[in-house]
């Protein structure tokens, strides 16, 4: 912390604990009670159970869970690999064409996702590329929210990337194909697993266009959350959106740590 007195540094944590406690710990909070009681006493959940949980991990909420892990897994990979070869094939371009190319990735995430959703929808309703029902079109739909995450995280780490690297290998003989395996991916390793670990968290949250375009044999656990507590299931809802963080704060932890070792190699 860039504050070298003690009080000053007492000011800045009570400064941090005043507006980070109201406005995230605070809320994550509630919901872990919530999901841990039976009704509300007042201003706090009370009725302390673990019931909740009994149907949280089990029955519509667990294939609810597996549906998020493969589409979240899906959407990251592909989105990963689009991101990745877009930010090499920019590294190549001139200044107009980087701007081209970045605002064409950026653009989904400057509209709302419902409009993704909606587009995606129209797109893929009618033949030759008939995908509505399906869950190909939830994955589609979640990889152009999150491709724009990958673009910009890898190509933030082309920039920082020193060329002598390259330039050695190509001396010594090396193909640009054996550059591109063995040099520049494992250097950019690091922001790859970022990438993807970003891409993961935000496609396991994603709502609104998801909600334009599941099919009923294909339903995501935050559509299973917003509907449980659109129907009044606030305590069951809760116990499904904790685990719904949990298994998604479990792969961050995982990603973080692949990220940290590559990070050291």
């Amino acid at each position: 912390m860039l504050v070298h007195s003690r009080g000053g540094r007492w000011a800045a944590w009570t400064l941090f604990g005043i507006l980070f406690v109201p406005l995230f710990a605070l809320p994550l909070l509630v919901v872990v009670a919530a999901s841990f009681a039976t009704h509300w006493s007042g201003a706090f959940p009370s009725g302390p159970t673990t019931a909740n949980y009994a149907s949280a991990v089990q029955g519509e909420s667990l294939q609810a869970l597996t549906t998020s892990l493969v589409t979240a897994l899906a959407a990251s990979l592909l989105a990963l690999t689009a991101g990745t070869w877009a930010a090499l094939a920019a590294a190549a371009l001139g200044r107009r064409g980087k701007r081209v190319l970045h605002a064409l990735f950026m653009l989904p995430v400057a509209v709302p996702s419902v409009v993704v959703g909606l587009a995606v929808l129209v797109a893929f309703s009618k033949p030759p590329l008939l995908l509505n029902g399906t869950s190909t079109i939830v994955v589609l739909a979640h990889t152009i929210l999150v491709t724009a995450f990958a673009f910009q995280s890898v190509s933030a780490a082309m920039v920082r990337l020193d060329p002598a690297y390259e330039q050695a290998a190509a001396s010594l003989g090396a193909r640009p194909a054996y550059v591109l395996w063995r040099v520049k991916l494992p250097l950019l390793l690091p922001s790859l697993t970022a990438a993807a670990g970003l891409c993961f968290a935000l496609s396991m949250g994603e709502l609104s266009a998801t909600m334009m375009l599941y099919p009923p044999d294909w339903t995501p656990l935050p559509v299973r959350i917003f509907t449980a507590t659109d129907r009044g299931s606030l305590f069951g809802g809760s116990a499904v959106a904790v685990v719904l963080m949990a298994t998604t704060l479990l792969v961050l932890l995982a990603v973080s740590r692949v990220r940290t070792r590559a990070s050291y190699r």
